[in-house]
């Protein structure tokens, strides 16, 4: 009797324990999202969606022919791999 009478008492406990630990794991998956946006290009940067303004589903700046250590670094730089449309700085683009 001892022991279900202290079960008793401690499930609240428990569960208002597994709520906290949900509230918590959210925000931080929240603040994991926030994180992940973009950084603002500057006013005078060119997009992708400029330079392809024909182009309304978007262009995919993965260039399929040789390029140069400069190009590679320079994607690298901007931040190419994480771009996502319409935001692709035109320094994904070879020239």
């Amino acid at each position: 009797m001892f022991m279900t009478d202290q079960m008793s008492r401690l499930r609240p406990v428990f569960a208002w324990a597994a709520l906290g630990v949900l509230v918590a794991a959210g925000a931080a998956q929240s603040a994991a999202a926030l994180r992940e946006v973009d950084p603002i290009l500057p006013p005078e940067a060119k997009t992708a969606q400029q330079m392809f303004a024909d182009a309304p589903d978007g262009v995919d700046p993965i260039v399929t022919g040789p390029v140069s250590a400069a190009f590679k670094q320079r994607q690298k730089d901007a931040n190419c791999d994480t771009a996502v449309w319409p935001k692709i700085p035109a320094a994904c683009y070879p020239d």
